[in-house]
């Protein structure tokens, strides 16, 4: 069983790191690149569109095995569910589950603003520098908010993790 728990325990630390990692990279990195590299504020939308689209390919299969993972590690309040709020480390679970919770929500959202045919008009141009704006000012703050959500339920892990 402890080797078991281990491999959870690091395909756990892998998928956050991607998920993580990779939307501080696209928040730090990427985005002041390209806005030094774009010529206008379309073209830059277009583009992280066209990355967050293939972010999304290795992102989701890793926020999936996050929360499968998760969902394993914390298997023993399964049997005691009354345990979560009794303990230090159960309200500390619990409040990273409803971060985590939280973070489907804004991604998801984040996700639905790009629709398919929002894609398509800001990809050809036509989506006119007011709309593209529009768009690219909430992708920023769901970015944002994900973010900071994703980069507190790290701190939750590491205080359950240290055995509080």
């Amino acid at each position: 069983m402890a080797v078991a728990d281990g491999l959870v325990t690091w395909v756990h630390l892998l998928a956050a790191s991607i998920w993580v990692g990779g939307s501080i990279f696209l928040g730090i990195v990427l985005v002041p690149v390209l806005k030094s590299h774009t010529k206008t504020l379309e073209e830059m939308v277009a583009l992280m569109v066209k990355i967050g689209r293939r972010f999304n390919k290795i992102t989701i299969p890793a926020f999936a095995a996050l929360i499968a993972s998760g969902i394993y590690n914390s298997r023993a309040f399964f049997g005691e569910p009354g345990a979560v709020l009794d303990t230090t480390y159960g309200i500390i679970l619990l409040i990273k589950v409803i971060l985590v919770i939280g973070t489907i929500v804004a991604y998801i959202v984040h996700i639905r603003l790009l629709d398919a045919d929002m894609e398509r008009k800001i990809l050809s141009g036509q989506g006119g520098n007011i709309y593209v704006q529009s768009v690219r000012i909430k992708i920023i703050i769901l970015g944002e908010v994900i973010v900071v959500l994703s980069v507190a339920i790290l701190l939750l892990a590491a205080l359950l993790d240290s055995g509080i």
